[in-house]
């Protein structure tokens, strides 16, 4: 049980203590399994919310501190110690970690305010000292003497700009003003820094406000400066906007004005013009200096925020987690515990229904009383298991290992077993991998997908948190890669080639033999081919002398195709036997007999009957061999078999039984239930005469649980020996009304699905044929098209093209064989299971038992996190 089979499982009752819920919840986390049913749904009363609803700020202020970590240089948090702060889990209190949080969550949003303050000081001051250079490079210009001709003036007119721009529109050409006109009349700029981005529209804006009386210059910054809100790098460049203005008097003239609003619009920091260059140098020294002063208090606050992360990156203790992993896993924990809590209902004492396995009622009980009686004077927890089976059925549990995982994995994709039914993972353990085997058989290829697995199961602890998807697939990867190698000697194909392992039991014909002629080689003399008692055929695997033949396509499809429909009776059988099982053990006669047989007998009469042949077709020597097809064609439509291999009477007698067995899966059923839904009446008159509840009868089906006695007793009766069918039927009743119509009608469905399923279901499974055969025709032509082809060329040119068409050949093995291939190949096989194999048998409708388990909580936390985010390498190994 726990394996083909879920755990029994247990309903009870479990009462705690309100005073001290908390720690019998967290005891109940830590060492045991029990699912918890939602005793508020109806009202939503949920007591703890309040905790509930602390734990989510600490989480939102834990996030938050890890976006901040995540700015600190070289800051790598250690996670993924589940184990490690369970053991002293213990050591943390709510109140203490709230606090400290809190405290934290203050200092970090003082030091991200104070940061950003000293970026915008330092990226002003850096600002000015790029517009003062600026105007130190535009003064240049200026300081040149006036004397200067016309033609030459107007030669360097694009160079000479700021002088020109900054003389008085009424000067002559020699630079003598009008004295009563000195400052009247003079060109103004505003300068500023404009992000790279907002350049041109900004441009373009102030041309359009100004209506073009204005000239607008831009100087790149090359070296980016950090956004102190976002701290990402952004591009600016110095922009002068030139226009015409009054400089005598304080008056602001209205383009300056305007000019000013569309810099406030756009954000831009703007600065003071130079006047002169002496004064340029003189801005230049001091911005220099306050540069200097803002870049060491920047680097003395972030060395102060680095020894403040680091308290909370150093690991805890040797092999533990960072101080706030620890606290995240404590949250998750802390909160987990008070979901449950609210779960509960009552006001003295807390009480929830649960489910639990029925072999660890004992450990529960006596960890409750172990636990209580280390607190003399307080109350204690109990657990009340039930007297009778409650009407809902329980829920299912599967135990697995990490062998088994990925496959149960598989099979809950489908659909989960019910309770009680035979769970198909545990023959897809070894059938998955088989099949697989079959349609990729080849030992190259199979050895690097054996080669991967073996790498994954090695490397386990290293890809559990940075490859997850591998982590959980190796050992299916592992069985997968040894069925295609094993597989791979049965074919005798390595990459397309053969191997001579044995002796060939076909031999030439003596004499010389002409290039291009056809040979056609005959058994070897020692060769038993009547199988007299000689030496038979090749000992495993395929005879390496049907590679390169002529008719090798031929001989290989029809083993192959032999063997797929072998293969898929044979699993098919399988899960008609796991009917049988579903059926006893839920006591159901009406289903062994009116469904079960009738399947096996269709089952083994045509299409075992079918593999029969081929077996016996295989070992016995005939003259005259029958044509396997033309006797079930001649079988199934009654007609007249030329060449039988029994004979004439022994398929129609087959034949006659097969299509026996359908009225017998037809009718029987909906008359047998409808007998005892007209029974219903006297069963609960004789239910009535001793004063016992249905709910105490036996359960036989589906809900079948606890200690499987036949009869409960209740008081001093005990109830009467009756159908357990009834039984269920009678349950059945009271959650649904008994519909003959319906019943009879999903009989005619199911029995039609089975008859004509049994058919094309064999026929699907000749998919393992058409899937090796295409691997095996792809690995015949890339190796033919480049290796083959570049070996065959001549001597001094096939010592390139060898190394050239070796990488082709891998290339393509690689992306087509290793990749499209196995995952073709995997998508059949489970198509297989879940459609040929699992509708025989699996109802697949039952629901998962989902315990209240610390471990299994923190480690679905951590995965998620890591599906989230990369995984964090540990930053302080060297310590751990």
């Amino acid at each position: 049980m726990g394996i083909l089979r879920s755990e029994q499982m247990q309903h009870g009752t479990l009462v705690l203590p309100i005073d001290r819920a908390r720690q019998f919840i967290d005891l109940i986390g830590a060492n045991t399994k029990m699912q918890f049913e939602d005793m508020n749904a109806r009202d939503l009363h949920r007591p703890y919310k309040k905790y509930i609803q602390r734990l989510d700020e600490m989480e939102r202020i834990l996030r938050f501190l890890l976006q901040e970590l995540t700015k600190v240089p070289s800051a790598e948090v250690v996670k993924n110690n589940v184990d490690s702060f369970l053991e002293r889990a213990d050591d943390y209190r709510l109140d203490q970690v709230e606090a400290r949080l809190k405290q934290l969550y203050h200092d970090f949003i003082q030091f991200k305010e104070n940061n950003a303050t000293l970026v915008s000081k330092r990226n002003a001051a850096a600002e000015e000292g790029y517009v003062v250079q600026t105007a130190i490079a535009s003064m240049a210009h200026v300081s040149r003497p006036p004397s200067r001709r016309i033609g030459q003036s107007r030669s360097r007119e694009g160079d000479d700009f700021e002088f020109t721009a900054s003389r008085h529109l009424l000067d002559d050409e020699e630079g003598v003003g009008t004295g009563h006109r000195a400052l009247d009349t003079m060109f103004s700029n505003i300068a500023g820094v404009i992000p790279q981005a907002d350049q041109d529209r900004f441009a373009r804006t102030v041309f359009r406000a100004t209506r073009g009386n204005t000239f607008t210059h831009f100087q790149q910054i090359f070296e980016p400066m950090q956004d102190p809100k976002t701290g990402l790098e952004v591009h600016k460049s110095v922009f002068v906007i030139y226009f015409q203005d009054h400089r005598a008097g304080s008056a602001v003239s209205a383009m300056s004005e305007k000019i000013n609003k569309i810099c406030s619009s756009f954000g831009v920091n703007t600065y003071r013009w130079p006047t002169s260059r002496e004064s340029a140098e003189e801005m230049r020294v001091r911005i220099l200096k306050e540069v200097e002063d803002q870049e060491t208090l920047l680097k003395a606050h972030e060395a102060y925020v680095k020894g403040e992360a680091h308290s909370l990156l150093e690991p805890t203790r040797f092999g533990g987690n960072s101080l706030i992993e620890e606290w995240r896993l404590f949250c998750i924990k802390e909160k987990s515990i008070y979901a449950t809590l609210n779960l509960f209902e009552g006001h003295m004492n807390l009480r929830a229904s649960c489910w639990y396995p029925a072999a660890e009622e004992d450990q529960i009980k006596a960890l409750l009383v172990q636990h209580s009686s280390t607190k003399h004077g307080h109350s204690s927890a109990m657990l009340v298991s039930d007297r009778s089976p409650p009407r809902k059925s329980p829920p299912t549990y599967i135990r697995r290992n990490e062998f088994t995982g990925m496959f149960q994995d598989l099979v809950d994709t489908y659909g989960l077993p019910r309770y009680g039914e035979a769970n198909p993972a545990l023959f897809t353990v070894v059938t998955f991998p088989f099949l697989f085997g079959i349609m990729y058989g080849d030992i190259g290829h199979g050895s690097m997908l054996l080669m991967i697995g073996i790498y994954a199961v090695w490397k386990a602890d290293e890809l559990k948190f940075s490859i997850p998807e591998l982590y959980a697939a190796r050992y299916i990867l592992l069985m997968m890669g040894l069925f295609a190698v094993y597989v791979g000697f049965l074919y005798n194909d390595f990459f397309s080639i053969g191997f001579t392992l044995f002796s060939s039991r076909w031999q030439a014909p003596p004499g010389e033999h002409k290039p291009g002629h056809v040979v056609t080689y005959e058994p070897a003399p020692w060769f038993d081919t009547r199988n007299e008692g000689g030496t038979g055929p090749y000992p495993f695997g395929v005879d390496p002398a049907w590679h390169g033949a002529q008719n090798e396509l031929v001989y290989m499809n029809s083993m192959k195709m032999k063997l797929s429909v072998i293969l898929g009776v044979s699993q098919m059988v399988v899960g008609l036997c796991l009917r049988f099982a579903n059926a006893i053990h839920e006591k159901s006669p009406t289903d062994l007999f009116c469904e079960c047989v009738p399947m096996m007998v269709f089952m083994l009469c045509f299409f075992g009957f079918m593999d029969y042949m081929i077996l016996y077709k295989w070992v016995t020597a005939m003259d005259n061999p029958p044509s396997i097809i033309n006797s079930m064609i001649a079988m199934a439509m009654w007609g007249e078999d030329s060449n039988p291999m029994f004979g004439a009477s022994l398929p129609r007698v087959l034949m006659a039984v097969c299509m026996l067995s359908v009225p017998c899966m037809l009718i029987p059923k909906p008359l047998i239930k409808l007998m005892q839904h007209q029974d219903m009446p006297r069963l609960r008159r004789a239910l009535g005469q001793i004063g016992v509840p249905y709910d105490m009868l036996p359960q036989g089906r589906a809900h079948a649980h606890g200690n499987g006695e036949g009869a409960r007793a209740f008081g001093n009766a005990r109830a009467p020996p009756v159908d357990e069918e009834a039984c269920d039927l009678l349950r059945e009743e009271e959650e649904e009304e008994f519909d003959f119509a319906e019943m009879a009608i999903h009989q005619i469905i199911e029995t039609i699905e089975y008859v004509l399923g049994t058919v094309s279901h064999t026929a699907s499974y000749l998919r393992l044929w058409a899937l090796s055969l295409a691997h095996q025709q792809l690995s015949v032509v890339f190796f033919g098209m480049t290796l083959l082809s570049g070996m065959s060329k001549p001597f001094p040119l096939n010592m390139f093209t060898i190394y050239f068409c070796f990488a082709l050949w891998f290339g393509a093995t690689v992306a087509i064989l290793l990749g499209m291939d196995v995952l073709e190949c995997f998508l059949h096989v489970l198509r297989l299971h879940w459609v040929e194999f699992q509708s025989k048998f699996y109802r697949a409708d039952g629901y998962a038992f989902e315990p209240y388990c610390h471990k299994a909580l923190l480690e679905k936390g951590s995965d998620d996190e890591a599906g989230n985010q990369a995984a964090a390498v540990p930053a302080f190994a060297g310590r751990r």
